[in-house]
Order: structure tokens, then C-alpha cells, then sequence
């Protein structure tokens, strides 16, 4: 996709969003100065953008510029790896990158397993999707059901596996040298 035809798509996404918002051009106009006659005429592509025009839309929408633009999407997004099988599971790779946090989504089969807990560098994070995970971390033997998740040091001896009552699919990140997943959530307003 070259440049002029990211152009001439910048003007149907401003419409898309002041209308997502609910904003007039008359309210948008007001915000950002720009007249009512440019807006429209952005909108419909018989103006072409500028960052002069785009930098003030885009602080009064509170959108990152390149969401105005559109910049296109560096090669394909999708993630199409092949399954591995390993010790009896099956898992498929989420990421492609090698090294920094990895992830796997993972299909442990049924069956009667004894735990053989191992310790090793780095940290693990899982989701439970369906079924149930046993986990064996250090002194405590739980079991994990669709929708729990379990967080843990890889240093600490840990073994996680069939409970031998059926098949389990659960998601697993795993960051070497103690890399921990960083979770963001929103802050809640102040009360």
C-alpha cells in the first residue's frame, strides 16, 4: 500500500470516528478550531490531510495520530506454527521471536502421571482454557479449573500435568532468567 492510498484513506476513517464518538463537525470544529467547511471536506477526501489539520483532530478525539492515518500493517500478523509434540503433550507456539517471554497454547492428554517436580531458571505464568491442571509447586498440590490461573518462580521445584480425569487446554507464558509478565489493568477512579 503505497502513500496515496493511506492518504485517501485517512478521510473516511476521521468520519468513522467523529461518528463512533458522537461528535458533530460543528462540536469538532469548535475543539479544534478547524472550520466546518475543512472537516467535511477531509471527511470526504476532497481535502488532502495534513499534520496541521490532523495533529488537533486527533488530540480532540485523544487518538494517537497513526490511528488517524492508518499506517499499514508491517507483514502478516498471524501466528501459524506447527504443533509440537513433547513428553505425551501437544503445543502449539503463540509467539515467533526467540528468547524474552514465550507462549504456548497446550493440550495435555488424559492419563495417570507421578509428578516429577524440576527446578530451573526463569518464570511461568498459566491459564487453565478447559479441563483441569494439576500443579505440584514446592509443598503445595493443587488443581486448577477452566478460568484459574497460577503465576510462579521456575526455581522452585514445580511439576504441572494430567489429574488423570480427562484432557486439560491450558495457555502457558514462560519468560526465561526470572522475566515475569507485566500486567496492566486500569486504575480505578479515585473515590
Amino acid at each position: 500500500m503505497g502513500a496515496e492510498d493511506v492518504l485517501a484513506e485517512v478521510g473516511p476513517r476521521l468520519r468513522w470516528i467523529r461518528r463512533e464518538r458522537e461528535v458533530t463537525l460543528a462540536a469538532l470544529s469548535a475543539a479544534t478550531g478547524i472550520s466546518v467547511s475543512t472537516l467535511s471536506r477531509l471527511e470526504s477526501g476532497l481535502r488532502r490531510p495534513s499534520l496541521e489539520l490532523l495533529l488537533p483532530i486527533a488530540q480532540a478525539h485523544q487518538v494517537p495520530l497513526d490511528e488517524l492515518v492508518g499506517a499499514p500493517l508491517v507483514g502478516d500478523p498471524r501466528v501459524r506454527a506447527e504443533p509440537l509434540r513433547r513428553h505425551g503433550r501437544t503445543f502449539w507456539p503463540l509467539t515467533r521471536q526467540p528468547g524474552g517471554l514465550q507462549a504456548f497454547k497446550v493440550l495435555e492428554p488424559q492419563r495417570r502421571v507421578e509428578p516429577d517436580p524440576r527446578s530451573h531458571e526463569g518464570y511461568e505464568w498459566l491459564y487453565v482454557l478447559s479441563g483441569r491442571l494439576r500443579l505440584v509447586l514446592g509443598e503445595h498440590d493443587v488443581v486448577l479449573s477452566a478460568g484459574e490461573a497460577a503465576e510462579f518462580d521456575t526455581r522452585v521445584p514445580h511439576w504441572f500435568g494430567s489429574t488423570g480425569e480427562g484432557p486439560a487446554e491450558f495457555l502457558s507464558l514462560f519468560g526465561a532468567q526470572g522475566e515475569r509478565m507485566h500486567v496492566r489493568a486500569r486504575p480505578t477512579a479515585p473515590k
